[in-house]
């Protein structure tokens, strides 16, 4: 059974997330030949003072 991971800032909607994992779900279950039970998607909200890129904070963007 695939399982994603995916880590995003916090804020999104749930309307937004329902529509990622779906949008996810469908293209996973179509590369590997799988069912959508198969697909197990795991969101991980992070704060922008939690997260950093080239050595600069997000919340400091």
């Amino acid at each position: 059974m695939p399982t994603l991971h995916i880590e995003l800032f916090a804020g999104r909607t749930p309307e937004k997330k329902r529509e990622l994992v779906e949008a996810l779900t469908s293209e996973t279950c179509r590369v590997l030949g799988c069912e959508p039970g198969a697909v197990d998607i795991i969101l991980i909200d992070v704060e922008r003072e939690n997260w950093a890129t080239g050595g600069k904070m997000w919340s400091e963007s």
